[in-house]
């Protein structure tokens, strides 16, 4: 008396790539431009020239687009940039868009 096992069967399993999301930081009235470039640099690892002309549009525009990340990395940064924003007294909030 023994089990049969039937590995016949074969699945057809597809796997997609994980979506990306497009990190987004929005003005506000109050967070000043040099601590958005400071954001940029030290959470995003931008220079500061490309960190100057995304802080520009977010203050020209009202929001500017920071980067392109999976959806675990652009919800690591996006905490990230609350969490300093708020220890340094400020209101900037980013948002995840899918891109």
């Amino acid at each position: 008396m023994g089990i049969a096992l039937d590995f016949s069967v074969k699945r057809a399993e597809k796997l997609k790539e994980p979506e990306d999301f497009n990190v987004v930081l929005l003005n506000d009235n109050y967070t000043s431009m040099d601590f958005v470039v400071d954001v940029l640099v030290l959470i995003f690892h931008k220079d500061e020239t490309e960190a100057n002309r995304i802080m520009m549009d977010v203050h020209r525009k009202g929001r500017g687009l920071v980067g392109t990340y999976a959806l675990d990395i652009a919800l690591t940064k996006s905490a990230q940039v609350h969490s300093l924003a708020e220890q340094n007294n400020f209101p900037l909030r980013c948002v995840l868009e899918p891109s």
